[in-house]
């Protein structure tokens, strides 16, 4: 695995994040919806395996194919574009301004919205024979999920609305820092076993992911569970893109902006005398 020192791939970063703020608005949605979808069907995949298994830690080991996939084929989820679009307007690159970045983030985020919803709904439809019977045990499931992280989050209430910001915070934690991880890497074996250890972790940690749940709670609405959309809403999708931001942004991007890219000056390298070392004489 051919790997690049973290002053390489920081600037990696801006770039990548320069590039974004300046695509085309066509080819950002396009990016974003495939994005939203190809998650979506991950997390379908993954709650599927938990359900049939009846072990949680199979479905988190390969959940991570989707991300994996999305990425190689440059697609953009809203978690990596809070991360790196922020750092080329840092970098103060030409053109970079906030609403290039509003604009950016705004349409990732209408994009991923509608790839996971085409794949909640044709979930739906394959789960109920288009709505026609009850939903199997994997819909009861993802109803069941819907519930438990919106409605489970109000029935604690202040309290719960900061445990779901935190677990926005942590997921993009761990999701930006798979972006990144990929960045270190030039073969394609590299960059997919470092974004599959993060993604792992937040995965099987529950943590909130605004993109996962833009499938998980419209499917979870279809499959009757016992939520409304503005519970999903206020009690889930808004607080957690807000952590998601927050997590992504400050303890990845940055983090490594300001250590790597506007590293601090060095300490003056103290004179051997001072140490009562004497100096060397020429013979």
């Amino acid at each position: 695995m051919s790997y690049l020192n973290p002053h390489e791939f920081v600037g990696k970063m801006i770039d990548a994040g320069e590039a974004k703020a300046f695509m085309s608005t066509r080819d950002t949605l396009i990016r974003a919806y495939m994005a939203g979808a190809i998650l979506a069907l991950a997390a379908a995949f993954a709650v599927t395996i938990t359900v049939q298994t009846g072990n949680a830690l199979v479905g988190a080991l390969l959940f991570p194919v989707g991300f994996c996939l999305l990425y190689l084929l440059g697609f953009d989820l809203l978690t990596g574009v809070f991360t790196l679009v922020p750092l080329a307007w840092l970098d103060k690159r030409p053109g970079v301004n906030l609403r290039a970045l509003l604009r950016n983030w705004a349409l990732v985020f209408v994009g991923n919205f509608a790839g996971a919803l085409t794949v909640a709904l044709m979930m739906a439809i394959i789960l109920t024979y288009a709505f026609t019977v009850d939903p199997n045990e994997v819909g009861q499931r993802l109803g069941a999920i819907g519930a438990d992280r919106t409605v489970g989050y109000a029935d604690h209430g202040a309290a719960g609305m900061l445990a779901l910001f935190i677990r926005g915070v942590l997921c993009n934690w761990m999701v930006s820092t798979g972006v990144v991880a990929a960045m270190m890497s030039t073969s394609v074996s590299g960059k997919v076993i470092a974004m599959w250890m993060p993604i792992l972790v937040f995965f099987y940690m529950g943590f909130e992911h605004s993109v996962v749940n833009m499938f998980l709670f419209p499917s979870g609405l279809m499959m009757g569970g016992d939520f409304s959309l503005a519970d999903y809403f206020l009690w889930n999708e808004i607080p957690t893109v807000i952590g998601n931001l927050v997590g992504g942004l400050t303890f990845v991007g940055l983090t490594l902006y300001a250590t790597h890219a506007r590293t601090g000056p060095a300490r003056r390298r103290p004179a051997a005398e001072e140490f009562g070392i004497p100096e060397k004489v020429n013979a």
